[in-house]
């Protein structure tokens, strides 16, 4: 017995699992009722398909237990409280299984129900008609047997991918299996070649499975539209054997018109037509040709079929035999003047005529005689034959043409006399002769020269022109007659005869004339451009009839023009516009001496200095076309006077031209320094700019931006930049001048650094800075044996480091620069500790000083106005006293000085400033 399938593991893992939470709900509750239980309860099986069912129960001890089922069984498996079972081959729409078991004398039972399925794997379209007439309704019919259940089938009619009719077989009983679906669909055009198909869906997947789909084998419909008329035949009524007549065989409204057959038959002779198709007509066209064995009345057919259906049109056709009438001459070729007989004849019954006389009865012939003369020759004689047939009447004739043989003729209308020919187009030369046979042509020179090819095309040229003797000849005899060619062609104008350039000498007497070929001979004219009088006879020769002249040459077979230049030459002249007696060369413009000279051919100008600086040189001159090089410009050129000559070939001429030298403004370092310097308190000037020029330039300078305002003396907002500009009659020349100030040196600030208290062994600092320009050197004086001095690198500052009683006094700052000397002064006070002193021994006189004192105070503090202390907190530290005094009237020595000193001489002004410092100790 083989193994537990992998659904029989499942179905054995769930019983468990479900024994084991039932005991666990035994130990919970202990009065829970037995039961029975069957897995699954409700299944869906595919028809022939196996299912395990599991049957278990939670008595603890059963007495028996089984599956009650009417279906097939493949395996058995047991426990105490479940049973396993394979049921197999399942084929009923629907069973009811039963698990049940024997516990404490009751029976415990759990009813399974068990439903099969079967795919849709047959699905049956019922097959269309061969032919569907379009606007006709056919039956769409779908079977899908076995398929079920059938609640969860669908159907779907499809025209190609469209969907036609969709029925879903929802509520149908569970155990009902197959469906059919049937619908009307009306046919249309559109439908032809169109795919029918059946689509089944069975629907599983609420169940838990899936979608099973199946569709039916396509159905092809042909649809078709055939009219209710019949075709159109057309065809001969009457058709004579041996001959073809046109058949053609229409029908209009088929479709599909392609599908459509055609059949065309002439009495029992199929015919093979040839089918045109367009739009939804159709077109049956061929050729009948009737045999001698169809004489007699037939049966023309056209049958068209379609879809199964057919059309038809008969037509009635004579089948007739009628041959052409017999003509002939006694003698084709008959000399002139002999007698020739016309006989017309024919066949069957008919009448014939010849020449409009008919014969005297049915199937007799008709005959003429004629004396034949040139005028007979290609005379043609008519027979005509009538036959009715089925009511109409039918003709058939036949011509014949009479030669009649006689000597050539040489008449003006074909060989004419005179030939007038133009030249170039080809021709055919023609000089044709009357005569049979037809005689042969030849024309040559009567010297034996040329020979005139007759009948060729060929150009006419003038050597064909003269006069040819033509003669004409066949077995008759012969003619000859003589021929003139007169070939015309249109002017020329050659150089021989109408050269391009003609040249003439002022003053002299011509006359303009031009030759021109041309048959006929031409008629010459020459007009001037841009006039209308007609140039003739002899004219006295001026400059004005220089110029270019058109000359026509016409005759009756066209024109010809030319264009003639005519130059008058003459000897040099001067005129005073193009060559000026007085001319002035500016320097530096790059412009030379125009001395244009009129004259033909162009003169050769020389101009050659004459006494002065300008003896033997030669002036350079401009070229007269302005392509062509120039002489080098001259840097300089002397003034004077000069002789210029002109040349050409008819004579020369000589002027005098004065030349003048002038140069336009020029200014430079030389002449207007950039840089210039005034100095303050003088009186005030121009500055020192001029320029270089001919005519001498005028110079004039502005200041930029602000205007220098007017005042009598410099002063130092003169400073700044200039603008200076030279103007004369060839130009300007501009230049920028910077104007610096110069002034005298003022000590403009000398300043103690601390101003107060330093102690014995302190540091204090003199700074003096000074107003000068060029700018000033700084010197220093110091009291007498003051050391350790430094001073910084422009002598601005003096330094003490550890001052002693040796650096007090007086200091001196001098500034001093190339305009003079200025010197300012200040003392330095080093004291020592004697002032704590005084103060302690003077205490019990406080009461009687202190007014005094207080006093004494204030004036200090008011005096101290330039010091850098405040007078009062020196009072209230007991550090530092500052004493300050202004002017000589001080009357102190705490005064300083200040003064200048210029060419060896010292003055000491009023107004000086005096810095006492008095060094205190604590």
């Amino acid at each position: 017995m083989p193994g537990p399938s992998p659904g029989l593991h499942r179905a054995l893992l769930g019983l468990w699992t479900a024994l084991g939470l039932g005991f666990l709900s035994l130990s919970a509750v202990t009065q829970e009722p037995f039961w029975a239980d069957l897995q699954p309860r409700v299944a869906l099986v595919e028809r022939g398909g196996s299912l395990w069912l599991n049957c278990s129960t939670n008595c603890p001890r059963p007495e028996r237990g089984g599956l009650e089922t009417s279906l097939r069984r493949n395996g058995t498996q047991r426990g105490l409280r479940w049973l396993a079972r394979q049921l197999v081959d399942i084929r009923e729409p629907e069973t009811q299984p039963v698990c049940f078991f024997r516990c404490a004398r009751r029976t415990l039972q759990a009813r399974g129900l068990i439903r099969t399925f079967q795919r849709p794997d047959r699905v049956e379209l019922v097959p269309l008609p061969a032919w569907q007439p379009v606007g006709e309704n056919f039956t769409l019919s779908c079977r899908v047997p076995g398929a079920g259940p059938r609640g969860s089938l669908t159907l779907t009619l499809l025209r190609g991918t469209q969907e036609l009719i969709h029925r879903s077989f929802a509520g149908e009983p569970p155990r009902a299996r197959g469906a059919v679906l049937t619908a009307t669909v009306l046919a249309r055009r559109e439908d032809h070649g169109a795919n029918f198909s059946c689509r089944a869906e069975l629907d599983l997947r609420p169940h838990g499975l899936g979608l099973f789909e199946n569709t039916s084998a396509p159905r092809e419909l042909r649809t078709f539209t055939l009219p209710p008329e019949p075709p159109r035949l057309t065809a001969p009524r009457l058709l004579e054997v041996g001959s073809e007549g046109p058949v053609s065989c229409v029908l209009d409204g088929l479709f599909p018109v392609s599908e459509a057959g055609v059949y065309l038959a002439l009495g029992d002779q199929r015919l093979s037509p040839d089918v045109t198709l367009e739009g939804d007509a159709l077109m049956a066209t061929t050729t009948a040709t009737a045999s001698a064995e169809q004489e007699g009345p037939r049966q023309l057919v056209c049958n068209v079929t379609l879809g199964g259906e057919s059309r038809e049109t008969r037509e009635n056709v004579t089948v007739y035999s009628f041959p052409e009438p017999h003509l002939t001459l006694s003698e084709p070729n008959a000399p002139e003047g002999t007698i020739v007989t016309v006989t017309c004849a024919a066949e069957t019954q008919a009448l014939v005529t010849l020449d409009g006389i008919p014969a005297a009865a049915p199937g007799q012939p008709a005959q003429l005689q004629l004396n034949t003369t040139e005028s007979d020759d290609r005379r043609g004689f008519f027979c005509d034959a009538t036959l009715e047939v089925d009511g109409e009447t039918l003709s058939k004739n036949r011509s014949i043409e009479l030669r009649v043989l006689y000597a050539p003729r040489l008449d003006d209308s074909d060989c004419p006399r005179s030939w007038t020919w133009p030249e170039g187009p080809e021709r055919t030369l023609r000089c044709d002769a009357r005569g049979n046979p037809q005689p042969s042509v030849h024309c040559t020179r009567p010297d034996g020269g040329a020979v005139l090819a007759l009948g060729l095309l060929g150009p006419v040229t003038r050597a064909l022109a003269g006069t040819y003797r033509c003669t004409a000849t066949n077995d008759q005899g012969q003619a000859v007659k003589d021929v003139t060619l007169t070939v015309e062609y249109a002017p020329a104008l050659d150089s021989v005869g109408c050269p391009e350039r003609i040249t003439w000498l002022e003053g002299t007497e011509v006359s303009l004339s031009c030759v021109a070929h041309g048959v006929p001979p031409p008629n010459v004219s020459c007009v001037r451009f841009g006039g209308a009088e007609v140039i003739e006879g002899l004219m006295r020769v001026a400059r004005e009839h220089a110029g270019t002249y058109r000359c026509e040459a016409t005759n009756a077979r066209g024109s010809a023009a030319k264009n003639v230049a005519v130059t008058v030459e003459y000897g040099p002249r001067f005129e005073e516009v193009s060559c000026p007696s007085n001319w002035t060369w500016v320097e530096g413009s790059g412009r030379l001496f125009s001395c244009e000279v009129a004259g033909k051919p162009q003169p050769s100008v020389e101009c050659v200095g004459s006494g002065g600086t300008s003896e033997g040189m030669l002036l350079p001159l401009a070229p007269p076309d302005p392509g062509s090089r120039a002489p080098l410009i001259p840097s300089d050129l002397a003034p004077g006077t000069y002789i210029c000559n002109a040349t050409n070939r008819h004579g020369s001429m000589v002027k005098m031209v004065t030349v003048s030298a002038e140069s336009p403004p020029q200014m430079d370092e030389s002449t207007c320094p950039s840089h210039q310097s005034w100095l303050e308190g003088v009186e005030a000037a121009a500055l020192a700019c001029s320029a270089r020029g001919r005519p001498s330039p005028q110079v004039s300078c502005s200041r930029e931006g602000a205007p220098r305002p007017q005042r009598l003396r410099v002063s130092r907002e003169d400073a700044g930049t200039y603008r200076c500009l030279a103007t004369n009659a060839h130009g300007t020349a501009a230049r920028i001048i910077t104007v610096g100030v110069e002034y005298r040196p003022v000590v403009a600030e000398l300043a103690a650094s601390p101003p107060g208290g330093v102690r014995p062994g302190g540091n204090f600092t003199l700074t003096c800075r000074a107003e000068a320009w060029p700018p000033a050197q700084i010197s220093w004086r110091a009291p007498p044996g003051a050391l350790n001095i430094g001073l910084s690198s422009n002598n601005s500052t003096l330094s003490v480091a550890g001052a002693m009683g040796s650096h007090g006094g007086e200091y001196e700052c001098a500034a001093t620069n190339a305009h003079g000397r200025h010197t300012r002064r200040i003392t330095v006070r080093v004291a020592g500790p004697w002032l704590w002193v005084a103060v302690g021994g003077a205490a019990g006189g406080a009461a009687l000083l202190a007014a005094g004192a207080g006093l004494a105070f204030y004036v200090q503090s008011t005096a101290c106005k330039k010091g850098e202390y405040n007078v009062q907190e020196a009072e209230s530290s007991g550090e530092a006293v500052c004493l300050n005094g202004a002017g000589a009237g001080a009357g102190r020595d705490a005064g300083a000085e200040g003064g200048s000193e210029a060419a060896g001489t010292s003055e000491v002004p009023a107004g000086g400033e005096v810095f006492a410092i008095q060094l205190t100790s604590a």
